[in-house]
């Protein structure tokens, strides 16, 4: 019985029933009107979503095409449209509404641990791109921004100088392959080159220098040749 009467014209009522739509009134026939009606009355595109405006604390609510809203509540219900950008974070596809989002938001979004590695997939031959938590990603470019997530090791093994090494972070500094190398040791009358092979995709393979780091990844190889200092 509810059923029938939300589709039950009004035209016989005193007066129309008011909506507004981005600060625009209309008047509707119906108690009810469902968001693809409200997304008609405006020629709406289906690059916007359609949200009721709710009094605060309480979240405005998303209203979706087949949602029917109750016109003949008190007051004037009230609506607004947000635009919206995809992208996919491991396969699934998510909605987001600004142009940045930074990778902690990523990660919060895709139910990842803030903890583990996010990357931005990049069209081949180039190397995908590491997100720091902090870091933002611009989503209004062309196409849609994927995103993917690895899981860090509780301890991975690297080899500095042939010897193995365990190792618990998912970078490691110039200075801290020297210390592994010289197994702690502190040699001021020292100068060091480092280089590495079989890195992760970021630094698959190539030489640092002071304050530079690298990130890591299992058996990744590192080799740190000591000179006495002139």
């Amino acid at each position: 019985m509810e059923d029938n009467q939300k589709g039950a014209d009004l035209s016989t009522a005193k007066k129309l029933l008011s909506l507004v739509i981005e600060n625009k009134k209309f008047e509707w026939r119906k108690q009810y009107i469902s968001g693809r009606e409200v997304k008609a009355l405006v020629n709406a595109g289906d690059d916007v979503d359609l949200f009721l405006s709710i009094v605060k604390p309480w979240e405005d609510e998303l209203i979706g095409d087949d949602d029917l809203v109750d016109l003949a509540r008190p007051g004037i219900e009230r609506f607004f449209f947000k635009n919206f950008l995809w992208l996919t974070i491991n396969d699934k596809k998510f909605k987001w509404y600004e142009q940045y989002v930074t990778g902690k938001e990523v990660k919060l979004l895709g139910n990842i641990s803030l903890e583990d590695d996010l990357f931005l997939s990049i069209q081949k031959p180039w190397n995908d791109e590491h997100i720091d938590n902090e870091t933002k990603v611009d989503l209004a470019r062309p196409g849609i921004e994927h995103f993917f997530s690895k899981e860090i090791p509780a301890e991975i093994k690297i080899i500095v100088n042939g010897r193995e090494r365990s190792w618990s972070k998912n970078t490691i500094s110039f200075e801290e392959v020297v210390a592994l190398a010289e197994g702690n040791v502190h040699n001021n009358n020292k100068a060091y080159t480092v280089t590495y092979l079989k890195g992760p995709k970021q630094n698959p393979q190539g030489e640092m220098g002071k304050g530079d780091f690298v990130y890591v990844t299992n058996k990744m190889i590192f080799n740190a040749t000591a000179t006495d200092k002139s």
